[in-house]
């Protein structure tokens, strides 16, 4: 099965590969104009003999093959592990023409697309997504990135990969909380684009859960098909593909906070995604309502998160409020002293609008998040 799309008369598209068909880069690599030279990084954390498996498979593609093993956690999505990944493609005398292919999630994507986007103003990059929140939203629409200062994404541009393949293989080794912190990202698909994706997320939760590949497949395809939906048409996110931020405005902010105060990955993106979809959802309606349930519905069958409520956030429950208040006001989306998040009319129609009701924010965070 194959997804495909065209940006500024180049195409490019994704594969999904079933199992045991992990032969499907050496086509792609040799039809490829390039100069035959591939550096392929990935996650450290990735099954071993899978890896094996892809750098063989790169192998029979007659291409020179450079590797590099990182670790993609949130700590080194940074410019450190930019500029490692820079260092060694000057090193090894990359040429526009050389390809860069990335394994892992949405930390090492983001910092790989920005590598490759920057390095002699571009080379040809291909991305393998290891974790399901990149394989149903950062694996496509060339969002690239790094985090500064604390600010997430605060260096970036827009760089798509030629090719994005999904794994099967790798699929049934995601663990499972990272399997299932994916699927926020696709409840906001749903809530922005089409309730067929909240209904098949209901309807079909016993084979996702079991990752029968026929159905997570379309889960993902459905997800990425509304993606390419808003972007297409608002490459540059200044119009309406503000709307795939829905609940980014807060989980943003949880990201932060919980990061700083614990010192460590409190929080998978896809969980905080959750939380904050329920957040616009309150702030927007000021209620709880009949959407507000159906989110929340789905995100519990799926036994996700649905607050931050726990022992060790009581402990702190103060502190850490006033610092999500703080940073909802760090958003990116911001053009004004106000920030901004997406606002859902009904289901299927969202719009940007400006935070300004400050007591209301600080209710929200504390009746949903704490």
């Amino acid at each position: 099965m194959e997804l495909k799309y065209n940006i500024n008369q180049e195409s490019h598209k994704v594969i999904f590969c079933s199992k045991n068909k992990n032969d499907f880069i050496i086509s792609d690599l040799k039809k490829l104009a390039s100069d035959k030279k591939v550096f392929f990084l990935y996650d450290k954390k990735i099954n071993r003999i899978l890896i094996q498996q892809i750098l063989g498979n790169l192998k029979l593609s007659g291409c020179n093959i450079f590797t590099m093993k990182v670790e993609g956690n949130k700590i080194n999505k940074n410019e450190k592990l930019l500029f490692k990944i820079v260092n060694n493609l000057i090193k090894n005398n990359f040429t526009k023409k050389s390809v860069l292919i990335s394994c892992g999630g949405g930390v090492i994507g983001d910092v790989s697309a920005l590598a490759s986007s920057l390095y002699l103003r571009g080379l040809i990059y291909f991305h393998i997504p290891t974790t399901m929140t990149a394989m149903v939203d950062s694996c496509i629409g060339g969002k690239t990135g790094i985090n500064y200062r604390g600010i997430i994404n605060s260096f970036g541009n827009y760089y798509h990969p030629k090719c994005v393949y999904i794994l099967e293989d790798i699929i049934k080794l995601i663990p499972e909380r990272e399997y299932l912190a994916g699927i926020p990202e696709v409840i906001k698909c749903g809530l922005i684009d089409s309730k067929k994706i909240l209904n098949f997320l209901k309807v079909n939760k016993k084979q996702i859960i079991y990752r029968n590949f026929s159905y997570v497949s379309k889960m993902c395809k459905f997800a990425l098909q509304t993606k390419i939906k808003f972007f297409l048409k608002d490459i540059y996110e200044k119009n309406q593909r503000l709307n795939l931020n829905f609940g980014h405005t807060f989980a943003h902010a949880m990201e932060m906070t919980l990061e700083k105060h614990f010192k460590r990955d409190y929080i998978r993106h896809g969980e905080a995604v959750g939380i904050g979809i329920l957040c616009e959802l309150y702030y927007g309606f000021s209620k709880k309502n009949k959407i507000f349930n159906t989110a929340k519905s789905l995100l519990e069958i799926y036994a996700l998160p649905t607050s931050l409520n726990t022992n060790e956030i009581k402990k702190n429950k103060q502190l850490i409020q006033s610092n999500i208040y703080k940073n909802i006001f760090l958003d990116k989306k911001k053009i004004s002293q106000f920030p901004r998040y997406i606002k859902l009319i009904k289901l299927g129609k969202a719009k940007v609008m400006e935070i300004k009701n400050f007591d209301h924010l600080n209710e929200t965070i504390y009746k949903i998040i704490l």
